[in-house]
């Protein structure tokens, strides 16, 4: 395998400091092209001189100068700003752009990345939340092909390895259920910013284990599947599985299933992305049976993480619907992360924001960055209206 060239957009987060962990272990394979971060210009800094990139991107201009003087003495290119996020990806020198900005801010670049024909190892699901017609499409026209890095997507796409002309009966994406499992509505009225940011078997930024403890998460993964594996919403299914080993399975027609299994690592499904279609050894830890001597399964609570169900019921509607949640979503998440609104009305802001914004059943680009913007105020203005006081 010829040594390939990275952009890792979205650096400093959790996937992108792993994906640099994977890449140190494998110098004869990788090479880190370019290093991407919003606003964390002493990390960029330091993984910047760690692996010496063609060029750096920090999006927050405030922070250009302060990038810039640090890495002047090793002929490393750096830029800033919104705009340079979204030019950097169409360097020639780039061979796979690991989308890993968290929400709807990855869009822009991957979009960009696609229409430039580079491979595309997809770690920000919110992409094909808000418009994966779009993403998908011209993904199609361009020849790109997109490798998910969520490690439940990775485990279909590594089931579907050698399938590809069989036809999927259903997949079933497994849930860890999060840090509340078989909690009820008034044992989550009052859990703290702080419950909820312990995640029992995953590591991820903040964000995203939210995500995870409201079930959302896997709603967002039920809508990315839908794009992913062109399915249809009755042919995927949540089941939750509290040891996060069986990462999901895939049942073909004929009534077979095939899993794949493994520690909760997100290193593995990110070192595939990046191999495919060749398997690599690694030297990280290895499942034992014996360690784990009894797997179980659940049926996720609908009416205590409300959240799924909306994801479900925004993935049937279609349209700008599933960009409606996210973008309600990211507004509720934020706000409890800052301790404006508690925990179940997260799921509430984004229930009362898709039933109140303003519905388009065929949108174009534009219209998707409306839906994004217009939908954040609202879900603002609810947060406002009805929660500012009554904590």
């Amino acid at each position: 395998m010829k040594i390939k060239h990275i952009a890792i957009v979205g650096c400093t987060g959790s996937i992108g400091t792993q994906a640099l962990d994977v890449i140190a272990a494998n110098p004869e394979h990788f090479k880190v092209e370019v290093l991407v971060a919003n606003s964390n210009a002493a990390l960029l800094i330091q993984q910047a001189m760690a692996t010496q990139p063609n060029a750096v991107v920090i999006a927050d201009e405030s922070k250009y100068q302060e990038v810039k003087e640090a890495l002047q003495p090793h002929d490393i290119k750096v830029y800033a700003g919104a705009r340079s996020v979204e030019q950097i990806v169409e360097m020639e020198s780039i061979d796979i752009v690991l989308a890993a900005i968290v929400g709807y801010a990855g869009l822009a670049s991957t979009l960009n990345a696609i229409r430039h024909k580079k491979t595309i190892a997809l770690a920000n699901k919110e992409t094909l939340v808000v418009a994966g017609d779009l993403v998908t499409r011209l993904a199609m026209e361009n020849g790109v092909n997109i490798y998910p890095v969520d490690s439940e997507h990775s485990a279909i796409f590594q089931c579907l390895t050698g399938e590809w002309e069989n036809s999927i009966e259903k997949i079933y994406l497994t849930a860890s259920g999060g840090p509340f499992r078989g909690k009820t509505r008034s044992d989550l009225a009052s859990v703290t910013r702080e419950q909820a940011l312990k995640h029992p078997n995953w590591s991820m930024g903040a964000k995203i284990t939210i995500d995870s403890a409201t079930l959302m998460n896997k709603g967002l993964e039920v809508i990315e599947a839908k794009w992913l594996f062109n399915l249809q919403p009755e042919q995927i299914d949540v089941i939750v599985h509290p040891q996060s080993i069986l990462h999901s399975i895939v049942q073909f027609n004929d009534g077979s299933m095939k899993a794949q299994m493994g520690l909760p690592d997100m290193k593995l499904p990110i070192h595939y992305a990046f191999t495919y279609p060749y398997r690599i050894t690694t030297p990280f830890p290895r499942f034992d049976f014996f360690n784990y001597p009894q797997l179980t399964f659940e049926k996720p609570d609908l009416e205590t993480f409300t959240n799924l169900a909306l994801a479900y019921e925004a993935l049937k509607k279609g349209g700008n619907a599933p960009c409606i949640i996210n973008a309600a979503n990211e507004v509720a998440v934020d706000a409890f992360l800052k301790d404006k609104i508690r925990f179940l009305q997260i799921g509430e802001v984004v229930e009362q924001a898709l039933a109140k914004a303003h519905f388009i059943a065929i949108p174009d680009y534009e219209q998707y960055i409306a839906s994004d913007a217009d939908t954040r105020q609202l879900a603002q203005a609810i947060i406002q209206q009805h929660y500012s006081s009554h904590l």
